[in-house]
């Protein structure tokens, strides 16, 4: 196992290195001859000079905008450590109030076949809808950007969570909810010592899944409401027509997407269990 996680790795940097070689050598090949600017990282956003800044360019960047990242030089000049601790903060608010509803009303739904086959319409019909369908209504009603933003998280970020406890509940074994009937466990009781314990890894996929859909939200969010956050910066930036900046904030935003994913998929290890 430690031998594949190695040449997992190894080949993850190769292709990574030839990928960022290759961007570099293009981007070599292609310097264009543009007028000299005087806002530093503009770039043309249209026109023969339009180019994509290189690896190079971005980590030098990256190393400027790192070395101070919660800077505070007015509505739309902020580092990006503050911009990514609004955007944090949303996650976290609207994820943990969908958690709150999805679990309990998951295990309601997987332990009665009435409330599955009640309520699984509503489901299917609320479930795919767009973040950006819901953030006009969620303004109009609300009255508050922040707020609106915090709401679309939350129903965007629900039916993952919903649907895994509902799946997890009512896939338990049998045999085990049998035993908790011979020992006369109460409905409570069972519910906790052993419907939760044994639908626990499928409850924890669920709110992985969650989590991605909740940080995919709010950069959509941000972007329309405005005001602070990593989806406002990186649209503050190509307005300004920075694309350092803009990449810059996108390979941000997935690395902090894999950190949430990562830190979810150690809890589902410490759930799982053999069969």
């Amino acid at each position: 196992m430690e031998s594949l996680k190695l040449r997992a790795f190894l080949l993850s940097l190769i292709i990574l290195l030839v990928f960022a070689g290759s961007w570099e050598l293009i981007g070599l090949s292609q310097v264009p001859e543009t007028r000299a600017s005087s806002t530093p990282g503009l770039v043309a956003a249209a026109g023969e000079g339009a180019r994509l800044p290189r690896p190079s360019e971005l980590v030098t960047f990256a190393f400027e905008q790192l070395r101070d990242p919660f800077y505070d030089r007015g509505t739309n000049d902020k580092g990006i450590g503050i911009q990514l601790a609004h955007s944090l903060g949303r996650v976290l608010l609207g994820y943990s109030l969908a958690l709150v509803l999805a679990i309990p009303t998951g295990f309601v739904i997987g332990m009665s076949p009435l409330m599955m086959r009640a309520l699984y319409p509503f489901i299917q019909v609320l479930r795919p809808i767009s973040p950006l369908a819901w953030m006009p209504l969620a303004l109009f009603v609300i009255r508050d950007s922040a707020a609106s933003a915090v709401f679309v998280i939350f129903i965007c970020s629900l039916w993952p969570a919903l649907i895994n406890t509902a799946f997890g509940v009512s896939s338990v074994h049998a045999d085990y909810l049998n035993v908790a009937r011979t020992l006369e466990l109460s409905r409570l009781r069972t519910a906790f010592t052993v419907i939760l314990p044994a639908a626990a890894p499928t409850i924890l996929t669920g709110m992985r899944i969650s989590i991605g859909v909740s940080w995919l939200v709010i950069v959509a969010a941000e972007m329309l409401v405005g005001g602070t956050g990593i989806g406002y910066y990186v649209w503050n930036e190509w307005n300004n027509l920075d694309l350092r900046a803009v990449l810059f904030s996108v390979l941000v935003i997935g690395v902090v997407g894999l950190l949430l994913d990562a830190v979810l998929a150690k809890a589902s290890q410490w759930v799982a269990y053999e069969s």
